[in-house]
């Protein structure tokens, strides 16, 4: 399989992985019909969310690396820091 197709359904199973979570967890919510339950499962989204999103994020960089230059990946990468550093 060609890398940049392999990177892209990778990216897409991670994306895939990461909504069959989400659903589960709301048919976890659902089931256990608890706020405070609900509540403790929506943390644990809350930590799942930012790994899927960093890790997609740096497989699209490694897919692109070959066509930026290292000051456009480093812009990029500014960014997703920005990113995290806005959402604490």
């Amino acid at each position: 399989m060609h890398t940049e197709l392999r990177i892209v359904v990778s990216m897409a199973l991670l994306r895939l992985l990461a909504g069959s979570i989400e659903i589960t967890a709301a048919l976890l919510m659902l089931k256990f019909g608890k706020v405070q339950t609900a509540i403790k499962i929506n943390g644990v989204l809350g930590l799942i969310g930012p790994i899927i999103l960093t890790l997609v994020g740096s497989l699209g960089l490694i897919g692109l690396s070959h066509q930026l230059s290292w000051w456009k990946l480093t812009i990029v990468a500014l960014g997703v820091i920005f990113i995290f550093w806005g959402t604490r």
